[in-house]
Parts: C-alpha cells; sequence; structure tokens
C-alpha cells in the first residue's frame, strides 16, 4: 500500500487544484435550420443533427 513520505505542501496543493473549479458554459451556438441552442459539436436537445458540408 502506498504511503506518503512528505506532507504535500500547501502551494503543491494548490497546483494539483488548479484545474478542478468548474467553469460556466459561454460558447452556446444557434443551429441555423431549427434555431435550437446548443454547446458546439454537440446534438442540440431536440435531437437535430445537422447534415455535414457536401454531403447529399
Amino acid at each position: 500500500m502506498a504511503v506518503q513520505q512528505n506532507k504535500p505542501t500547501r502551494s503543491k496543493r494548490g497546483m494539483r487544484r488548479s484545474h478542478d473549479a468548474l467553469t460556466a458554459v459561454t460558447s452556446l451556438s444557434v443551429d441555423k435550420t431549427s434555431g435550437e441552442k446548443h454547446l458546439r459539436h454537440h446534438i442540440t436537445a431536440d435531437g437535430f443533427l445537422p447534415r455535414p458540408q457536401g454531403y447529399h
């Protein structure tokens, strides 16, 4: 079983936790066809998935 050799400092603990904070979603896109808001590169809430360019 792993046992630490030294107590982690407040600085190292802070460095480890620096990316733990959640950020608010700021980049919502509006779908041209349905007008729905959705996350970039994600399907809309209604389930609409646009066709890629050049696809017929």
